[in-house]
């Protein structure tokens, strides 16, 4: 029996990994589903690879953008040292600055590769000629996507920062 427990306690353990690689983008990509209410960012996913279609590709944009906020944090919680008395206190700093560049990445990051970026390597997609509304718009779902990614770390950063951790 032993075999057996710990082949399935290594295959619960990959699940869980997987899990928490996979849960935080779905959650994020429902939140940001208001955002496919304009033509724009519909025919931007309908334009994107491999799929070409509206909901695979959706799926892997909302699950492929929340994974530097997911793999930070894990790195994070890997490497450091939470040992001793203010060991909680010591994560605080790190995961504060991780969301915070993670939040001006994806503010400013989301345009620059929609508007410039994706038609260059020949994903034409904005109907209406990339114009300030397109902009506008993407700097709009860009900051929302990194509210939705970047809050709850910020929360987590200010509760381990609080005495006594967590």
């Amino acid at each position: 029996m032993v075999p057996l427990q710990s082949l399935l306690d290594a295959a619960g353990g990959w699940l869980t990994f997987g899990l928490s690689l996979l849960v935080p983008g779905v959650v994020a990509a429902v939140c940001w589903l208001p955002f496919l209410l304009a033509k724009r960012l519909r025919s931007l996913f309908r334009a994107l690879p491999p799929t070409e279609s509206l909901v695979p590709s959706y799926a892997l944009a909302g699950v492929g953008a929340s994974l530097p906020f997911v793999v930070g944090t894990l790195v994070i919680l890997a490497t450091v040292d939470t040992a001793g008395r203010a060991g909680a206190t010591r994560l605080s700093k790190p995961l504060f600055t991780m969301a915070l560049l993670l939040f001006g990445a994806y503010t400013a990051g989301l345009p620059v590769v929609g508007v410039l970026g994706l038609p260059r390597v020949g994903v034409d997609w904005d109907p209406t000629g990339y114009g300030p509304g397109t902009w506008a718009l993407l700097v709009a779902a860009g900051i929302w996507y990194a509210i939705i990614a970047a809050v709850p770390l910020f929360a987590l950063a200010v509760v381990f920062g609080l005495p006594g951790g967590y």
